[in-house]
């Protein structure tokens, strides 16, 4: 027990009295709450937390608040700016994570907390967890709508892919592509794992999106590829960032991240999901010889079907024909009626033939040899008489008497004296013959040439008819 005249023994005193021996002065609470921010810090300069995230949420200046928990402790944590922007994820509650940083206090409220540098999720089940919730939500949103997809150009003329331009993928569409069908390919290279490979794949997208229609760069389809890998690995093609990228194309999109077992986020946002880089190309464009031997068929069920309907009717018109009478069978009843028409023809030119022979001898009978002679008589006189009065009518008649005809030109007879001075030529017509003289003014002219059957004799000299 202390003694009774010990002040320090009083209990409820009004004045903090000093004791003997002690030289401690009181801390303030500053001095206590910079102690333990240096105790804590130096005890626990680097530390890893196991936890699940709860209250994230991202203040104006880029700062992430959060705190780490499990069923039995909580702790708040802290990301500077800095570091929050390095973070390959999107931290959302219920997330299990693997935070690294150190220990300090927040003498404002006495409170301890964990300044983050990096934070990673704890295993592959967070990560998982935190890409089905993130499909969750986008789908909500209706980013991964079937409604939202549209058919992919049949002959793309020009292809962008989005991808490595050193890895085997690119060396992969460019063999499948030149293959099946060679095509004009632009490649936006990007980075497909690691820090920034999200913001490139996504700004790759976007600017392809951006071209104007028929700029020389701007693609007819566009491919997104990344090889096989594991979760990790892949994790760019989950980014929000790159979905929405994806899901805004303007242009028809390809997914073809991973193999055939991989799946992300950019599957679900593409319009079409191949399960390689390889198949995306099969996809992108058809086989060429395919094409080729497809237009050869239809050139020749064209043909078909122009021809068809011309072997249908000849099929027909076939049938129709067989169908048909013979054209002896046709003929054979006007043949018949003609050979009968021939032979009662015949029979009656015998018969008409025969009719005039009886008749022409029953006449014969009748006539008169005496009135055939007499008819015959006087058809001679009738002669004998003409052709006395052609001779006593011919001029020439009287050459034998002494008498000459004159004639002109054209063998006309002159009667005059005038007449004659007018001719060229005359020929005096003597029993003997014709003789040629000159005219009766005495000028040379050339004797016309009188027409006879006669030889012409040679030239004789004429005569003046008048001296």
């Amino acid at each position: 027990m202390p003694a009774p005249d010990d002040p320090y023994s009083e209990e409820g005193a009004l004045v903090a009295k000093g004791r003997p021996g002690d030289n401690a002065e009181p801390l303030s609470v500053s001095e206590l709450s910079n102690l333990l921010k240096r105790t804590v810090e130096d005890r626990f300069g680097h530390v890893r937390l196991r936890g699940e995230l709860s209250g994230v949420k991202r203040a104006a200046s880029g700062h992430l608040y959060c705190a780490l928990k499990d069923d039995k402790a909580v702790i708040d944590g802290v990301m500077w700016r800095g570091s929050a922007e390095r973070l390959a994820f999107l931290p959302e509650d219920g997330l299990e994570v693997v935070a690294s940083g150190k220990l300090t206090t927040y003498p404002g409220r006495s409170k301890y907390q964990i300044v983050i540098d990096s934070l990673e999720l704890a295993g592959e089940g967070a990560l998982l967890a935190l890409l089905e919730k993130t499909r969750q939500r986008l789908a909500a949103e209706g980013l991964f709508d079937p409604a939202r997809k549209r058919p992919l150009p049949f002959i793309p003329t020009t292809i962008g892919v989005v991808t490595s331009p050193t890895g085997a993928v690119i060396r992969d569409i460019l063999h499948r592509l030149a293959d099946r069908f060679p095509s004009r390919v632009v490649v936006w290279p990007v980075l497909v794992q690691g820090q920034g490979a999200a913001a490139q794949v996504a700004q790759a997208v976007r600017g392809f999106s951006a071209l104007p229609e028929g700029h020389a760069l701007r693609p007819d389809l566009l491919i997104v590829a990344r090889g096989g890998g594991s979760i990790e690995d892949l994790w760019a093609f989950n980014e929000e960032v790159v979905v929405r990228a994806i899901a805004d194309s303007t242009i028809p999109t390809i997914s073809a991240v991973g193999h055939e077992t991989d799946t992300t986020l950019a599957d679900f946002a593409a319009d079409r999901r191949a399960p390689t880089p390889t198949a995306a190309a099969e996809m992108a464009v058809p086989v060429r010889r395919d094409l080729v031997a497809t237009l050869a068929d239809f050139a020749v069920r064209k043909q078909r079907c122009a021809l068809r309907p011309v072997e249908l009717g000849r099929e027909r018109l076939e049938a129709r024909v067989r169908r048909m009478p013979r054209i002896d069978a046709l003929l054979a009843p006007q043949a018949q009626r003609l050979d009968d028409l021939a032979a009662r023809l015949r029979q009656g030119l015998r018969d008409r033939a025969a009719q005039a022979r009886e008749a022409l001898q029953h006449d014969r009978a009748r006539l008169s040899p005496a009135l055939i002679r007499h008819r015959f008589e006087r058809a001679q006189d009738r002669l004998a008489a003409t052709a006395r009065l052609m001779a006593s009518l011919n001029p020439d008649t009287l050459l034998g008497r002494g008498y000459v005809r004159v004639t002109g030109t054209g063998g006309r007879t002159l009667v005059e004296a005038a007449a004659a001075k007018k001719e060229p030529a005359l020929t005096l017509h003597f029993r003997d013959g014709p003789l040629d003289v000159a005219p009766v003014d005495g000028v040379q002219r050339k004797p016309r040439a009188q027409p006879s059957s006669k030889r012409p004799e040679p030239p004789r000299r004429q005569d003046d008819l008048f001296g």
